[in-house]
C-alpha cells in the first residue's frame, strides 16, 4: 500500500511539473507575442525616412534574425511585417532596390527577402548587389507562379531560395524557420571562426582580421603609427565582433593627456557603456568626430575610417614592445577567442562546461548580442587592461 501511495506521489509530481512547465512555456509566448505586437505598433510610428524614404523598422528584443524585406506592393510588405515580427524577427522594409541596397551597405541583416519585379531595379539586381555588399547575407526571392523560372535564374547569382506569393502566415513562418536553419548549419559547418594576418583592412564576418603593421593592445585597441610621431587608435575586430551593435562613442577630448592603460573612450549600446584603455601614453591630438554620424565605418572599415582618435606618444619605442603585431597578433586572438567560449560556457554541478547558452553562440565568428552579465563580465576581463 505504501509503495502504491508512493508511486502515485511520484507520479503526481511528474503530472504537475509537466503542467506548471506548459502553462509557464505559453505564459512566456503570450507574452512575447504581446510585445512584438507593441513593438510592431511603435516601429510604424517612428520617422525612418532620413535613412530611407518608404522604410518601416520594426525591432523586437533578442531576434532570431534581421531581415530587409523590399517588394513595390506595401501590402505585402504589411504582410510580411505583421507576420515575421511575431514570429520573433526585427525586420525593414523598403518598396524598392536602391533604397534596399543602401540600407545592406549600413546595416547588417541576415536575409534579404526581394520580390522579382519591381520597376527602376529588379530583383536580380538586388541579389547581384546584395552578394557584392555584403556577401554573407542570404537572399530570398518573392516571386509569383508566373516568374518561378527568373527565381530559379536569382539562384544562379547567389540567391539561397525562393518563396512564393501569395502565401499565408504559417507557411511564410515555416519557410522563414527552414532558411534560418540553413543558415545556421552552414555557418557551423563552413564558417567557423578563424583569425588571419591580412593585407585588406576589411575583416569578414566570419574572420578576425590582424591587418599587417598595426598592433593591438590586451585591452582590444589598436595602434598604427600614420606619420612619424602620431599613431591613430580604434577599437579592435574582436572587440567589434564580440560587442555588436554599437549605438553611440564617447571621445577625448582633443589636447588631453592619456596615460598606458588609463580611459582613452568609450562605447555605448543602449544602455550598456564599455570602456577602452589607451595602448600608449601621450596627448590626444585629433578627434575622429565622423564617425559618431558613420558608426557603421566600424563594421565595414574598422582599421581605416573607424579610427577614433589619434595620440601623439610620448614613450612610443618603449610602449610599442608590450603590443602585438602580426603572427603574435593573430595567435593571442586564437587565444582569447578560446578564453571568452569558456567565458560564457555556463558550468554543471560538476564544474564541467555544459555548452554555450543559445544566447550567446558565436554566430560568423560574433554573438548576436550579449546578455547585460555577458556584458560586464566581457568588459572586466577583456577590456579594462
Amino acid at each position: 500500500m505504501v509503495a502504491i501511495l508512493v508511486v502515485a506521489m511520484i507520479v503526481a509530481f511528474i503530472v504537475i511539473d509537466i503542467v506548471v512547465r506548459v502553462v509557464s512555456q505559453r505564459m512566456r509566448e503570450a507574452k512575447a507575442r504581446k510585445e512584438r505586437l507593441a513593438a510592431l505598433d511603435i516601429g510604424l510610428n517612428l520617422d525612418f525616412t532620413h535613412e530611407a524614404k518608404t522604410l518601416k523598422r520594426v525591432e523586437v528584443s533578442r531576434p532570431l534574425a534581421r531581415i530587409l524585406a523590399v517588394d513595390d506592393e506595401p501590402v505585402v510588405l504589411d504582410s510580411f511585417r505583421k507576420i515575421l515580427v511575431v514570429a520573433g524577427y526585427a525586420i525593414d522594409t523598403v518598396e524598392n532596390g536602391r533604397e534596399a541596397l543602401g540600407l545592406v551597405q549600413k546595416n547588417k541583416y541576415d536575409f534579404v527577402f526581394t520580390d522579382l519585379k519591381m520597376p527602376e531595379m529588379d530583383g536580380l539586381d538586388v541579389v547581384k548587389g546584395v552578394k557584392h555588399f555584403s556577401p554573407e547575407t542570404d537572399v530570398i526571392v518573392i516571386t509569383g507562379y508566373a516568374t518561378i523560372e527568373s527565381a530559379v535564374n536569382a539562384m544562379k547569382f547567389g540567391a539561397m531560395d525562393y518563396v512564393q506569393k501569395p502565401f499565408t502566415e504559417d507557411e511564410l513562418v515555416d519557410f522563414t524557420k527552414k532558411c534560418l536553419i540553413r543558415r545556421q548549419d552552414h555557418l557551423e559547418k563552413q564558417l567557423k571562426p578563424t583569425v588571419r594576418v591580412a593585407m585588406s583592412a576589411r575583416p569578414l564576418e566570419h574572420e578576425f582580421a590582424v591587418p599587417g603593421g598595426v598592433f593591438i593592445s590586451s585591452g582590444h585597441v589598436w595602434a598604427n603609427v600614420t606619420v612619424p610621431g602620431l599613431v591613430r587608435v580604434g577599437m579592435d575586430d574582436f572587440a567589434r565582433k564580440m560587442i555588436g551593435r554599437i549605438t553611440a562613442i564617447e571621445f577625448p577630448a582633443r589636447d588631453s593627456v592619456v596615460k598606458k592603460g588609463e580611459r582613452l573612450f568609450t562605447i555605448h549600446q543602449g544602455e550598456r557603456s564599455a570602456v577602452f584603455n589607451a595602448p600608449l601614453t601621450g596627448k590626444v591630438h585629433a578627434v575622429n568626430t565622423d564617425l559618431r554620424e558613420h558608426l557603421e565605418w566600424l563594421e565595414k572599415q574598422p582599421y581605416e575610417r573607424g579610427w577614433v582618435c589619434s595620440l601623439k606618444p610620448d614613450q612610443l619605442a618603449n610602449e610599442l614592445e608590450s603590443l602585438k603585431i602580426g603572427d603574435k597578433a593573430a595567435d593571442w586572438y586564437q587565444q582569447e577567442i578560446a578564453r571568452f567560449r569558456k567565458l560564457l560556457a555556463p558550468t554543471e554541478g560538476n564544474g564541467h562546461p555544459a555548452g554555450l547558452p543559445e544566447q550567446a553562440q558565436l554566430v560568423e565568428g560574433q554573438l548576436e548580442e550579449m546578455d547585460e552579465q555577458t556584458w560586464i563580465k566581457f568588459s572586466e576581463a577583456f577590456l579594462t587592461k
